[in-house]
């Protein structure tokens, strides 16, 4: 799907959202309000599949917004049944050329004892052993994705029933994974041993939900009952309810720490805190481990707002929207020539002149990757008249790529990955760069001693290049983990 906007190029992004339903009437009406919610967790294509006992097993799955492919009457009754999955994606594993229909979830496949269909958030960091043994024992893949892994799995598996089939393939997969699956009567979610990904429970009159967050239960009037908790699966019945299952080895929970600072959207949950609070909190953090003298506090919209207003408020310095976002600029706005693509940024975001001039400017924003969009942004504000610039990041540096289901550059892309602090700085050529530390990113979400060293109480890879799950198969292609010096 082409893009104009180097904007969204320059940030971290998350590989999908998953949303399942089952128990209500017109099941994928629900879906499509769903992964409407978790838009922001994939932009490039979406899909569905639901089940009616007279009709079977139907899906559609389309390039784009949902909001332009799944509002449509006509399709939507091509979906009917009480019983619904539903993902959105951008592509991290799989094809990195333009996007292929296949590769769009859900992924259906045709057992002996009934059909089952899956939605995967994460990464596979097996998947190219996996699809290698699968294709030499008589595999015939349809998708580059390695979520069609779990299928074959399942297919090969000797268990008697879909639910035993799936435990069956997950044992053999590594890397992390939130998975939500359906049969023909059950609605199946499961989270890998360490919880890298996020799965929540909700309620909606006699029927269930499972979602990658809880404002996508909030859409359908959903109640929030529970996360489902790492290294668990819940079969979901619409006459039996929710049954708990621990098909795996027990060990201890490792959560993308990056759905506090980006990821999720500020009005979801996580393990009981409000995102918007805790991003909040990292701007407090950072205002007492970076302060500096300035006239206005402005966001980078809309991911730097939470935590540019907590800056504010710790330090005292007025927040402002000293930058204004178009909310109407699309990913296909315009043919992307080269005058466009330089044009990227100023078609996303416009200075406020007005207010800037003349005014020592802290700008918060969430992260730093390439630091392409930093340096535009930067002129941005210079060229409106701004004193100063002083960047303020709410995450620590990030170094190393991510393996776990998010799109992240090759290392030596990575700006943290070969420029210290203030390289970085003059590299931007702004007057102060200061990132939060992983120890105050830590207190921001919580953990109030800051991060156990000898055991992270969460996956923190992309800053501190521990990998706690080694990524198999991009060591197998070269990639260096990092030393003990680093």
């Amino acid at each position: 799907m082409p893009t104009t906007d180097p904007f969204d190029d320059d940030k971290l992004r998350e590989e999908c959202g998953i949303f399942g339903v089952v128990g209500v009437t017109d099941a994928a009406n629900f879906v499509t309000l769903g992964l409407h919610a978790l838009q922001h967790r994939g932009q490039e294509a979406g899909g569905i599949v639901s089940h009616d006992a007279v009709q079977g097993f139907n899906s559609a799955r389309r390039f784009g917004y949902v909001r332009d492919n799944f509002t449509s009457q006509s399709l939507m009754e091509t979906l009917p049944g009480p019983l619904a999955i539903g993902h959105v994606r951008y592509s991290t594993a799989g094809s990195k050329g333009p996007a292929q229909i296949r590769d769009v979830q859900p992924f259906f496949g045709e057992f002996s004892m009934g059909g089952a269909a899956i939605a995967h958030n994460g990464n596979i960091t097996n998947a190219d052993a996996l699809r290698r043994e699968l294709i030499e024992r008589g595999s015939i893949f349809q998708s580059s994705s390695d979520s069609e892994c779990i299928i074959h799995l399942m297919a090969r598996s000797l268990q008697r029933n879909i639910p035993e089939r799936m435990e069956d393939a997950l044992r053999r997969v590594e890397g992390a994974f939130s998975v939500i699956a359906m049969t023909r009567t059950k609605l199946i979610g499961v989270r890998d041993p360490l919880g890298v990904r996020p799965l929540v429970l909700g309620k909606i009159g006699d029927g269930w939900a499972l979602s990658s967050e809880t404002c996508a239960l909030d859409i359908i009037g959903a109640e929030y009952v529970r996360e489902i908790e790492p290294g668990e699966m819940v079969v979901i019945t619409a006459d039996k309810g929710v049954e708990s299952i621990r098909p795996f080895r027990a060990r201890k929970p490792r959560f993308c720490i990056f759905e506090h600072v980006y990821f999720s959207r500020p009005d979801s949950i996580i393990g009981g805190r409000s995102v918007y609070e805790t991003r909040r909190q990292i701007g407090v953090e950072l205002a007492r481990e970076a302060p500096v003298d300035a006239d206005l506090v402005c966001p980078v919209p809309d991911s730097g707002t939470p935590a540019a207003i907590g800056y504010s408020q710790e330090s005292g310095i007025p927040y402002a929207m000293g930058i204004i976002r178009n909310q109407y600029m699309g990913r296909t706005f315009i043919e992307p020539t080269e005058q466009i693509r330089n044009m990227g940024v100023r078609l996303k975001l416009n200075v406020n002149r007005a207010l800037i001039k003349g005014k020592r400017v802290i700008l918060v924003d969430d992260s730093v990757v390439r630091g392409t969009t930093s340096r535009k942004i930067k002129e941005m504000i210079l060229d409106a008249g701004a004193a100063e610039v002083h960047f303020r990041i709410a995450s620590p540096p990030t170094a190393w790529p991510c393996f776990y289901g998010v799109d992240t550059p090759q290392r030596e892309k990575l700006l943290a990955a070969t420029m210290s602090e203030d390289e970085m700085c003059a590299h931007l050529q702004v007057n102060s760069l200061r990132f939060i530390s992983l120890d105050g990113l830590y207190r921001a979400v919580g953990e109030a001693e800051g991060r156990d060293h000898k055991q992270p109480q969460y996956c923190d890879a992309c800053f501190s290049g521990e990998y706690p799950v080694e990524p198999a198969d991009m060591i197998e292609k070269g990639f260096k983990m990092k030393t003990a010096a680093e």
